[in-house]
């Protein structure tokens, strides 16, 4: 079965609302008269880039928009004898490149959704990393207070204020605690016979 013209479809409504009357429909557009069909591969090249730029100003990403854009001439040329026949039919090629922009937009929105709520999920359920089981068993053994200012300087990176302010301690004071824990860590690693 043949696939009818957008013309063809207007003859036959014109006929429908007006069955004594035959209307004259111009089987070509103005202009038109004496050219042969637009041939795809031309209308292709003419189009291809300021295709490519809507597609890229709406997701602003080169590889992106250029995939976009071939995927919406692959629909023309896949619908080209009633593509063609359009008016304009590189509006419709815009038309094909701006729904499938609105989609992969949507996509990336709820792909970044649910990458934030995995990696979410994952700092909470994730224990944290120990390099070197032998420092963390050494830190375990020494006084609290130099465990506590030890973890929170060198493992939460901390600064010094923030680890005076979360214990309750004055600068001085967690200074003193730092060059302590320091020393007596590197002790009972020695003890331990760990290399450093």
């Amino acid at each position: 079965m043949a696939i009818s013209t957008p013309i063809e479809i207007r003859r036959r409504l014109l006929a429908r609302r007006h069955p004594d009357h035959v209307a004259e429909v111009p089987s070509e557009r103005p202009g038109d008269v004496g050219r042969p069909p637009l041939d795809f591969e031309a209308f292709y090249r003419s189009h291809y880039p300021s295709v490519v730029r809507l597609a890229y100003s709406l997701c602003g990403s080169m590889p992106v928009a250029e995939e976009l854009a071939q995927e919406a001439f692959v629909a023309a040329h896949g619908r080209w004898r009633r593509v063609v026949g359009f008016d304009r039919p590189d509006l419709w090629v815009r038309r094909v490149v701006i729904n499938r922009s609105i989609s992969f937009r949507r996509r990336e929105a709820s792909e970044r959704k649910a990458f934030a709520r995995i990696r979410i999920e994952d700092e909470h359920a994730a224990e944290p990393f120990l390099a070197d089981e032998v420092v963390w068993q050494a830190l375990r053994q020494l006084s609290p207070r130099q465990a506590e200012v030890l973890a929170l300087f060198y493992v939460e990176d901390q600064p010094m204020a923030a680890v005076a302010e979360i214990l309750g301690l004055g600068p001085e004071t967690v200074k003193t605690h730092l060059k302590r824990g320091r020393a007596a860590l590197a002790a009972k690693l020695d003890e331990m016979g760990h290399v450093r």
